[in-house]
Protein backbone atom coordinates (compact mmCIF):
# COMPACT_ATOMS: atom_id res chain seq x y z
CA UNK A 1 0.00 0.00 0.00
CA UNK A 2 1.32 3.41 -1.02
CA UNK A 3 0.10 6.62 0.64
CA UNK A 4 0.43 10.33 -0.06
CA UNK A 5 -1.08 12.84 2.36
CA UNK A 6 -2.21 16.35 1.40
CA UNK A 7 -3.07 18.58 4.34
CA UNK A 8 -5.66 21.33 3.94
CA UNK A 9 -3.23 24.03 5.02
CA UNK A 10 -0.68 22.94 2.41
CA UNK A 11 -2.98 23.51 -0.55
CA UNK A 12 -2.27 26.33 -2.98
CA UNK A 13 -4.35 29.27 -1.74
CA UNK A 14 -5.36 31.98 -4.22
CA UNK A 15 -7.45 35.03 -3.30
CA UNK A 16 -8.72 36.97 -6.30
CA UNK A 17 -11.30 38.93 -4.32
CA UNK A 18 -14.34 37.53 -6.09
CA UNK A 19 -12.81 34.03 -5.99
CA UNK A 20 -11.06 32.29 -3.12
CA UNK A 21 -9.54 29.02 -4.29
CA UNK A 22 -7.68 26.19 -2.60
CA UNK A 23 -5.85 23.94 -5.07
CA UNK A 24 -5.02 20.37 -4.07
CA UNK A 25 -2.89 20.10 -7.23
CA UNK A 26 -0.88 22.54 -9.31
CA UNK A 27 -3.25 24.90 -11.11
CA UNK A 28 -3.00 28.33 -12.75
CA UNK A 29 -0.50 30.43 -10.77
CA UNK A 30 0.07 27.71 -8.17
CA UNK A 31 2.72 25.13 -9.03
CA UNK A 32 4.19 22.45 -6.81
CA UNK A 33 6.16 19.78 -8.73
CA UNK A 34 5.31 17.26 -6.00
CA UNK A 35 1.56 17.91 -6.40
CA UNK A 36 0.75 17.82 -10.11
CA UNK A 37 -1.66 14.89 -10.12
CA UNK A 38 -2.71 11.65 -8.44
CA UNK A 39 -2.81 9.09 -11.21
CA UNK A 40 -5.26 10.46 -13.80
CA UNK A 41 -6.78 12.90 -11.29
CA UNK A 42 -5.43 16.25 -12.42
CA UNK A 43 -7.37 18.98 -10.56
CA UNK A 44 -9.30 19.32 -7.31
CA UNK A 45 -10.18 22.94 -6.64
CA UNK A 46 -12.15 24.04 -3.57
CA UNK A 47 -13.64 27.34 -4.78
CA UNK A 48 -15.64 30.01 -2.97
CA UNK A 49 -17.25 32.47 -5.41
CA UNK A 50 -18.68 35.81 -4.29
CA UNK A 51 -22.33 36.71 -4.91
CA UNK A 52 -23.18 37.37 -8.58
CA UNK A 53 -19.61 36.62 -9.67
CA UNK A 54 -18.17 33.69 -11.60
CA UNK A 55 -16.17 32.25 -14.47
CA UNK A 56 -16.94 33.86 -17.82
CA UNK A 57 -17.37 31.82 -20.99
CA UNK A 58 -14.26 29.77 -21.69
CA UNK A 59 -13.34 26.54 -23.45
CA UNK A 60 -12.13 23.06 -22.54
CA UNK A 61 -11.24 19.97 -24.54
CA UNK A 62 -10.34 16.37 -23.72
CA UNK A 63 -10.98 16.56 -20.00
CA UNK A 64 -13.64 15.04 -17.75
CA UNK A 65 -14.91 17.79 -15.44
CA UNK A 66 -17.00 17.02 -12.36
CA UNK A 67 -18.48 19.84 -10.28
CA UNK A 68 -19.91 19.29 -6.80
CA UNK A 69 -21.59 22.30 -5.11
CA UNK A 70 -21.30 22.25 -1.32
CA UNK A 71 -23.10 25.49 -0.53
CA UNK A 72 -25.18 27.94 -2.53
CA UNK A 73 -26.41 27.83 -6.12
CA UNK A 74 -24.21 27.59 -9.22
CA UNK A 75 -25.54 28.82 -12.58
CA UNK A 76 -24.32 26.91 -15.63
CA UNK A 77 -24.54 27.68 -19.34
CA UNK A 78 -22.70 25.96 -22.20
CA UNK A 79 -22.33 25.72 -25.97
CA UNK A 80 -24.46 22.54 -26.05
CA UNK A 81 -27.48 24.56 -24.96
CA UNK A 82 -27.48 23.30 -21.37
CA UNK A 83 -28.51 25.95 -18.85
CA UNK A 84 -29.65 25.87 -15.24
CA UNK A 85 -28.81 25.93 -11.53
CA UNK A 86 -27.16 23.24 -9.44
CA UNK A 87 -26.88 23.19 -5.65
CA UNK A 88 -25.84 20.98 -2.72
CA UNK A 89 -26.74 17.34 -3.29
CA UNK A 90 -26.36 17.73 -7.05
CA UNK A 91 -23.42 16.73 -9.23
CA UNK A 92 -22.49 18.06 -12.67
CA UNK A 93 -20.51 16.08 -15.25
CA UNK A 94 -19.06 17.61 -18.40
CA UNK A 95 -17.10 15.59 -20.95
CA UNK A 96 -15.24 18.30 -22.83
CA UNK A 97 -14.25 15.90 -25.63
CA UNK A 98 -13.41 17.63 -28.88
CA UNK A 99 -14.43 20.97 -27.42
CA UNK A 100 -17.01 22.75 -25.27
CA UNK A 101 -17.45 26.31 -24.04
CA UNK A 102 -19.22 27.15 -20.80
CA UNK A 103 -19.66 29.66 -18.00
CA UNK A 104 -20.22 29.09 -14.28
CA UNK A 105 -21.63 31.84 -12.06
CA UNK A 106 -22.86 32.24 -8.54
CA UNK A 107 -26.63 32.15 -8.96
CA UNK A 108 -27.22 34.25 -5.84
CA UNK A 109 -27.07 38.03 -5.47
CA UNK A 110 -26.37 37.82 -1.74
CA UNK A 111 -24.66 34.55 -0.75
CA UNK A 112 -21.35 32.87 -1.60
CA UNK A 113 -21.24 29.59 -3.46
CA UNK A 114 -18.72 26.89 -2.47
CA UNK A 115 -17.95 24.18 -4.99
CA UNK A 116 -15.46 21.44 -5.76
CA UNK A 117 -14.26 21.37 -9.36
CA UNK A 118 -12.46 18.17 -10.32
CA UNK A 119 -10.68 17.27 -13.56
CA UNK A 120 -9.82 13.75 -14.68
CA UNK A 121 -7.90 12.90 -17.84
CA UNK A 122 -10.22 11.09 -20.33
CA UNK A 123 -10.01 7.51 -21.58
CA UNK A 124 -10.96 8.30 -25.17
CA UNK A 125 -10.01 11.55 -26.90
CA UNK A 126 -12.04 13.83 -29.16
CA UNK A 127 -15.41 12.33 -28.29
CA UNK A 128 -18.57 14.38 -28.72
CA UNK A 129 -18.89 16.77 -25.76
CA UNK A 130 -21.58 15.96 -23.22
CA UNK A 131 -23.25 17.55 -20.19
CA UNK A 132 -25.31 16.02 -17.39
CA UNK A 133 -26.42 16.82 -13.86
CA UNK A 134 -28.17 14.76 -11.22
CA UNK A 135 -29.40 15.08 -7.65
CA UNK A 136 -28.39 12.52 -5.00
CA UNK A 137 -29.83 11.96 -1.53
CA UNK A 138 -26.85 11.09 0.66
CA UNK A 139 -29.04 10.87 3.77
CA UNK A 140 -30.93 7.98 2.22
CA UNK A 141 -27.83 5.79 2.58
CA UNK A 142 -26.16 7.27 5.63
CA UNK A 143 -23.03 5.46 6.87
CA UNK A 144 -22.39 4.10 3.39
CA UNK A 145 -20.90 5.34 0.13
CA UNK A 146 -23.11 6.45 -2.76
CA UNK A 147 -21.65 6.04 -6.26
CA UNK A 148 -22.09 9.40 -7.99
CA UNK A 149 -20.05 8.86 -11.14
CA UNK A 150 -18.80 5.66 -12.80
CA UNK A 151 -17.62 4.44 -16.23
CA UNK A 152 -21.20 3.34 -17.00
CA UNK A 153 -24.63 4.45 -15.84
CA UNK A 154 -24.84 1.82 -13.13
CA UNK A 155 -26.30 2.01 -9.62
CA UNK A 156 -28.16 5.18 -10.57
CA UNK A 157 -24.86 7.02 -11.16
CA UNK A 158 -23.79 9.32 -13.97
CA UNK A 159 -21.09 8.14 -16.35
CA UNK A 160 -17.66 9.49 -17.10
CA UNK A 161 -15.27 8.85 -20.01
CA UNK A 162 -12.73 7.09 -17.80
CA UNK A 163 -12.44 3.98 -15.62
CA UNK A 164 -13.03 6.23 -12.62
CA UNK A 165 -15.55 6.28 -9.80
CA UNK A 166 -16.70 9.14 -7.57
CA UNK A 167 -18.31 8.05 -4.30
CA UNK A 168 -19.59 10.17 -1.43
CA UNK A 169 -21.10 9.46 1.95
CA UNK A 170 -22.20 11.03 5.19
CA UNK A 171 -21.13 9.12 8.29
CA UNK A 172 -21.87 9.23 12.00
CA UNK A 173 -19.10 9.29 14.60
CA UNK A 174 -17.87 5.80 15.60
CA UNK A 175 -19.00 4.26 12.29
CA UNK A 176 -16.52 2.34 10.16
CA UNK A 177 -16.41 1.49 6.46
CA UNK A 178 -14.18 -0.44 4.10
CA UNK A 179 -13.83 0.97 0.61
CA UNK A 180 -13.02 -1.67 -2.01
CA UNK A 181 -11.25 -0.60 -5.20
CA UNK A 182 -13.67 -1.17 -8.07
CA UNK A 183 -11.28 -1.38 -11.02
CA UNK A 184 -7.97 -3.31 -10.85
CA UNK A 185 -4.94 -1.04 -10.68
CA UNK A 186 -6.87 2.04 -9.61
CA UNK A 187 -5.96 4.20 -6.65
CA UNK A 188 -8.29 6.20 -4.40
CA UNK A 189 -7.97 9.87 -3.48
CA UNK A 190 -9.95 10.42 -0.28
CA UNK A 191 -10.96 14.04 0.34
CA UNK A 192 -12.57 14.86 3.69
CA UNK A 193 -15.21 17.53 3.12
CA UNK A 194 -16.25 17.76 6.78
CA UNK A 195 -15.36 15.99 10.01
CA UNK A 196 -12.51 13.81 11.23
CA UNK A 197 -11.58 10.30 10.16
CA UNK A 198 -8.82 7.70 10.39
CA UNK A 199 -7.76 6.14 7.08
CA UNK A 200 -5.38 3.21 7.44
CA UNK A 201 -3.82 4.77 10.57
CA UNK A 202 -3.66 8.33 9.19
CA UNK A 203 -5.91 10.93 10.84
CA UNK A 204 -7.55 13.42 8.48
CA UNK A 205 -9.31 16.64 9.45
CA UNK A 206 -11.61 18.88 7.39
CA UNK A 207 -10.32 19.34 3.80
CA UNK A 208 -7.34 17.01 4.33
CA UNK A 209 -6.82 14.30 1.71
CA UNK A 210 -4.96 11.04 1.29
CA UNK A 211 -4.14 9.19 -1.90
CA UNK A 212 -3.84 5.42 -1.58
CA UNK A 213 -2.73 2.97 -4.26
CA UNK A 214 -1.44 -0.59 -4.63
CA UNK A 215 -4.16 -2.08 -2.44
CA UNK A 216 -7.62 -3.57 -2.81
CA UNK A 217 -9.34 -2.47 0.41
CA UNK A 218 -9.11 0.75 2.41
CA UNK A 219 -10.30 0.84 6.02
CA UNK A 220 -11.89 4.04 7.30
CA UNK A 221 -12.89 4.79 10.91
CA UNK A 222 -15.13 7.78 11.55
CA UNK A 223 -13.93 9.86 14.51
CA UNK A 224 -16.50 12.67 14.17
CA UNK A 225 -19.60 13.12 12.01
CA UNK A 226 -18.10 13.36 8.53
CA UNK A 227 -18.75 13.80 4.83
CA UNK A 228 -16.26 11.98 2.60
CA UNK A 229 -15.54 12.11 -1.13
CA UNK A 230 -13.56 9.28 -2.74
CA UNK A 231 -12.21 9.73 -6.26
CA UNK A 232 -11.01 6.39 -7.64
CA UNK A 233 -8.86 6.73 -10.76
CA UNK A 234 -6.42 4.72 -12.89
CA UNK A 235 -2.87 5.39 -11.74
CA UNK A 236 -1.49 5.56 -15.29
Amino acid sequence: MKKVIHRAEDRGIQNHGWLKAAHSFSFANYHDPAKVNFGLLRVLNDDVVAASMGFGTHGHDNMEIVTIPLKGALAHKDSLGSEGLIGPGEVQVMSAGKGIRHSEYNGSNSEEVNLLQIWVFPKDHNIDPRYDQKKFDLDNNRNGFNVLVSPTEEQNSMWINQDAFFSMGKFDASASETYTIKHPGNGAYIFLIEGKIDVEGEVLNKRDAIGISETGDININILEDSQILIIEVPMQ
